[in-house]
């Protein structure tokens, strides 16, 4: 993301904090928390226990003068196989737990993030790519699953282990405990070192993998395109320069991570073998037992462990941190279309009238270019209006204003009298349906998809839509007729039938308010006929604004609209304009003699 990018060096300074994200959302569960907490310490005081029973088997069991005493050595290894079996049973209820709070909260962390993206505005997708956002909610939360279901635990569990573990070192020998602990702060030296760059380089990594789902989800659904226009070789290197890239980021974090774990190791486990070899001049000179020398060299292969691991999830958690951060900016984004502290209620009965007063507007990603320009218009309740013009011209942006996609610099957009900006967008836009000039067809059943207009329509309403669309019969055809699963993007079906599932899914709204975007733009003249005469019909009970280049289309409209360079240049009917000579009579001469050619 390009404001994500320009942050990269802030939320690289702020080591773990991005982790509270994922702290919070399992606080949710404090009796699952605690659960995991007392099994991860059962575990963890069972795991100490083993060396005080090998203390005990030494040191009971071959005393006396090198007698065996075996009721003693029983006494020892039964204590362990108790401890044993105490460890194995705290370890499946500390996994169960941890990794139940895992999944728990990766899935709360997923809705959430769904549900702020849901209330964000098209600006926010223009300027985000939706296939990153993807991404980030796949891969990213993906990584904090598995830092919350293991990452955390396996830290807790080292740490309280080697704090443990020293205490006891401390019972068994002060003098080589206190020579161990002199090592053990010279340890976050290389942690600091390498931490902070680790976790720049973790969250390279995952921008690096999210440009790899990007392309992979792009070229998959141009896939025509590609093969047909014979550019799979170019796709193949392109998509091997974004994943050697993303395997290029990953060896420097790797690298960097190895060395860090070289360097760590190497200088605890250096300082144990130091210890003990005192530890052992202490046992020759009869200072300390062989149970004690045997407890200590256990234990602090123990604690040399811990320590020695908890450099390794240091790195995941920094790894964690910057995929925590990414999903952070994600649920921080906020709308800036939403609705007022004290919405306007839209009048009763719902008349569909629809008014542009004064408007001038730019979009957000092309400030310095007027998208519209002084406009203003008065659709009346019942009326049919047709807006032509050239591309560019500024017609799909009135629908972009009415439906509250964007708010105007300046005037005002009404829908039925009240200020759309003082209403609520949802009740602004529960009297509208809206036929896109890109068909959306979901990937799930035409059943589905038509009822998207109205969910708790009927079997009855779905199929009289579909008639009505000239869609009913296609449908039918299908494998399974309206169970029939669409495809992604509805691949299973032609241009035109897509068109008329969309116009359908609109008709079953059955909204005051209609906006028509090319609706019938992928049809065939036979089709477009049928669907033409459904759509009059449905106009002549509501409100309609129609956008066609297709000026065939528009000769019925009440009024047609003609605009050019986000201006209204021409208003009247088809023939009044025709007369006129200008703008709307050159389309329409171009059109029909390119038509009749």
């Amino acid at each position: 993301m390009a404001r994500a990018e320009k942050n990269d060096e802030a939320k690289g300074s702020r080591s773990l904090g991005n982790l509270r994200l994922v702290l919070r959302a399992a606080a949710r569960y404090p009796g699952r928390i605690a659960a995991a907490l007392f099994f991860l310490a059962l575990s963890s005081a069972a795991t100490l226990a083993i060396p005080y029973g090998f203390k005990q088997v030494i040191d009971r069991g071959f005393g006396g003068g090198g007698e065996i005493s075996g009721a003693a050595v029983t006494s020892a290894f039964q204590y362990l196989l108790m401890i044993v079996a105490v460890l194995a049973v705290a370890t499946g209820f500390r996994f169960y737990f941890v990794s139940w709070l895992g999944e728990r909260t990766v899935a709360d962390v997923r809705r959430q993030v769904q549900r702020n993206l849901l209330t964000l505005p098209p600006r926010f997708f223009e300027e985000n790519r939706p296939s990153e956002i993807a991404s980030r909610l796949t891969a990213d939360t993906a990584i904090l699953e598995q830092t919350v279901g293991s990452t955390f635990s396996f830290a807790l569990r080292n740490l309280v282990t080697g704090v443990g573990g020293i205490i006891y070192l401390f019972a068994l020998s002060p003098k080589l405990a206190g020579m161990l602990l002199i090592a053990i702060p010279l340890l976050f030296g290389p942690i600091l070192l390498f931490g902070r760059r680790i976790q720049k380089l973790s969250r390279a990594s995952q921008d690096r993998i999210a440009d790899v789902g990007t392309n992979a989800s792009e070229v998959l659904g141009a896939m025509k395109i590609v093969q047909a226009f014979g550019q799979e070789r170019r796709e193949e290197e392109r998509f091997a320069g974004t994943v050697e890239s993303a395997f290029a980021t990953a060896r420097k974090r790797l690298r960097l991570r190895a060395i860090m774990t070289v360097v760590l190791i190497a200088m605890f486990f250096g300082g144990i073998v130091m210890v003990i070899w005192e530890g052992a001049i202490d046992v020759a000179a009869g200072r300390m037992s062989g149970g004690a020398i045997a407890a200590f060299v256990f234990t602090g292969v123990l604690v040399g462990g811990a320590f020695g691991a908890l450099s390794e999830t240091y790195g995941d958690l920094l790894r964690a941190s910057g995929a925590a951060g990414r999903i952070a900016e994600l649920m921080a984004a906020r709308a800036e279309i939403k609705a007022p502290k004290h919405p306007v209620p839209l009048p009763e009965p719902a008349l569909g009238a629809l008014t542009f007063e004064g408007v001038e507007f730019r979009y957000p990603t092309r400030p310095d270019e007027k998208a519209v320009h002084e406009l203003s218009l008065q659709v009346a309740p019942g009326e049919t209006v047709a807006v032509v013009g050239p591309s560019g011209a500024g017609k799909s942006t009135l629908f972009q204003l009415a439906l509250r996609f964007y708010d105007p610099q300046a005037g005002r957009v009404l829908l039925d009298g009240v200020d759309v900006r003082d209403a609520d967008p949802a009740a602004v836009r529960a009297r509208i349906a809206l036929v896109p000039q890109e068909t959306v067809i979901f990937a799930a059943s035409a059943r589905d998809n038509l009822r998207y207009g109205r969910w708790d329509a009927s079997e009855a309403e779905i199929e009289a839509a579909a008639r009505a669309a000239h869609a009913h019969d296609f449908i039918l055809a299908l494998p399974e007729g309206y169970d029939t699963f669409l495809g992604e993007a509805g691949a299973r079906l032609s241009g035109g039938q897509r068109q008329r599932i969309a116009i359908a899914r609109a008709l079953l709204r059955d909204a005051p308010l209609l906006l028509l975007d090319e609706a019938t733009s992928a049809l065939d003249a036979q089709s477009e006929a049928a669907v033409q005469d459904a759509l009059e019909r449905l106009m002549k009970t509501r409100t309609t604004v129609v956008i066609a280049h297709r000026l065939a289309t528009v000769r019925a409209a009440d009024r047609i609209v003609v605009m050019d360079g986000g201006r209204i240049v021409e208003q009247g009917t088809h023939a009044a304009l025709t007369r006129q000579g200008g703008l709307y009579a050159r389309l329409a001469r171009l059109q029909f003699q390119g038509e009749a050619a």
